[in-house]
């Protein structure tokens, strides 16, 4: 199947009623939960897993993805109005853009950002289309070193691109990796670190385990915060941006899908990092630069059009080498395998539905977020005079019984709520919680491919260097923690964009 008939195949299973009702609500669900601070993607996808058990594969993964990048849209309006953001791939965005709210062109400061996400969200799932099959035929020539030592890349591009202490994202990647071990071992049959536990010889369900980190932990986290939102204005016109706005912000628009397409492809990178970097960016090819954080439009465009581009191509590791690039492509990951279905090259010829049907969503779900985020601007607003600590009780409730219905299991249940409060405990110490499940999910076949090459090889180690293609692999993995190394001895901290990015981040 060609690249035109897939689309095609994909629109006719995007279109059906069903799936275009489940990007409607991922779509119109993720931008709420953009809007409403504490929450964000990886948690609501966490929280939702369970919904999506009785749905067909094509129409759970179109609704997860719709809310990933429906939150990204969403997240620009509390950045605007109210300071505060609510995904953190918008908390650069609050450098300009309530600066813009505060001068009266709150209405010119969203329109901007909706546009430049639907300019950015199109680019990128163009790109995602005609660049995923051609990675997926080259990824089914890889063999279990190939794989092995991909793998491997790709933990280590996440460790040390997404958490702030390197040396806590491998404690964390080690506890993942642990974690992945225990159970029954898929070759030999004998028993792994269950001390005699009948519910653990399965090993830990990825659900419970997603829900009660990233679900639980950052509800529990997020109560104790005291911050109230304070909208800066009530009524909001011009939601349209003149055409001299537009002029200003058409390249910063364009250079931020571009950036955010290709950081987004890379593990680790993600809409945070693309955000940031097409900041630095439109700052620095600016004649103006020194009005940035003072109200300039680019300061919105670029960095919104980055991250939406970056959530839609971090799908393409996903779906073409089974490499979740980010904390969000690892649940997601966990919900193709939930369905049965392992992403991968072969994803392409054993689910064309699932792979061109979500490819298609997107073109779909980008429109209907344009449609109904500048006309409904005013309604989501509305959402953030409802305190955290209301909705808190009953998303916990709601949560524990998905992850009863799970497996009607009370064990899942304590799951939840022990996951739950590690993550909590996490987050309060500084350990970011993402590669603990990149590690989880990743485990198992990491685990199954280096038994596979070792058995290949007759357990000679020297089979992940005989490929070029390994040896490149591995040799970029080991690079990283020695340039990290390097960076950390010889670099001074910026303490000017940096450090307020760190604040926002930390809620201060």
């Amino acid at each position: 199947m060609g690249i035109f008939d897939g689309l095609i195949h994909g629109f006719q299973v995007a279109l059906t009623g069903p799936n275009l009702l489940y990007c409607l609500i991922g779509a119109t669900l993720g931008t709420v939960i953009g809007i409403l601070p504490g929450l964000g993607p990886v948690a609501t996808i966490s929280l939702l897993l369970p919904v999506t058990f009785g749905l067909e594969p094509s129409s759970a993964i179109i609704m997860l993805a719709g809310i990933f990048y429906g939150a990204m849209y969403g997240g620009s309006t509390t950045s605007i109005l109210v300071n505060l953001p609510g995904e953190s791939a918008s908390v650069v965005t609050t450098l300009d853009g309530y600066q813009m709210a505060k001068q009266g062109r709150a209405g010119a400061a969203l329109g901007v950002a909706a546009i430049g996400s639907f300019f950015a969200g199109t680019i990128a799932v163009l790109g995602l289309t005609f660049l995923a099959p051609l990675l997926s035929k080259l990824a089914i020539r890889f063999g279990p070193p190939e794989y092995t030592t991909l793998m491997i890349l790709g933990l280590m591009l996440v460790v040390y691109l997404t958490s702030k202490s390197p040396l806590k994202g491998v404690i964390m990647a080690g506890l993942g990796l642990l974690l992945a071990t225990v159970g029954m071992d898929p070759i030999t049959g004998v028993p792994r670190l269950t001390f005699g536990s009948l519910d653990l010889f399965d090993g830990f369900d990825f659900a419970p385990v997603a829900m009660g980190v990233f679900g639980i932990g950052e509800i529990l986290t997020n109560v104790e915060s005291s911050e109230e939102a304070t909208l800066l204005t009530a009524e909001l016109k011009n939601l349209w941006p003149t055409i001299k706005d537009l002029a200003e912000s058409k390249w910063a628009i364009l250079r931020g899908s571009i950036l955010g397409f290709f950081i987004g492809i890379i593990p680790g990178g993600g809409a945070v990092i693309s955000s940031l970097v097409s900041y630095s960016v439109e700052k620095s090819v600016s004649k103006e630069p020194e009005t940035f954080g003072k109200g300039n439009i680019c300061g919105v465009a670029g960095p919104e059009s980055a991250n939406n581009a970056a959530a839609t191509s971090s799908f393409i590791p996903l779906l073409t080498l089974g490499v979740p690039a980010n904390a969000t492509m690892a649940i997601i990951f966990g919900a193709l395998l939930i369905h049965g279905i392992t992403p991968g090259p072969y994803l392409i010829a054993d689910h064309p539905d699932v792979f061109w049907g979500v490819i298609a969503s997107m073109y779909i779900g980008n429109v209907f977020l344009l449609i109904e985020n500048l006309p409904m601007v005013g309604f989501f607003v509305q959402l953030l005079k409802i305190p955290f600590r209301i909705l808190a009780p009953f998303v916990v409730l709601i949560t524990l019984i998905g992850a009863y219905s799970i497996n009607y299991s009370t064990f899942d249940m304590i799951l939840v709520v022990a996951f739950g409060v590690l993550g909590y405990l996490l987050n309060k110490t500084g350990f970011e919680p993402g590669p603990l499940l990149l590690a989880l999910v990743i485990g198992p076949l990491l685990e199954s491919n280096v038994r596979r090459s070792l058995l290949i090889s007759g357990g000679n180690p020297g089979i992940f260097v005989r490929s070029p293609l390994s040896t490149v692999f591995l040799v970029l993995a080991l690079l990283i923690p020695v340039v990290q190394i390097v960076r950390a001895l010889t670099n001074k901290k910026d303490i000017s964009l940096e450090q307020q990015l760190e604040e926002k981040l930390a809620g201060k």
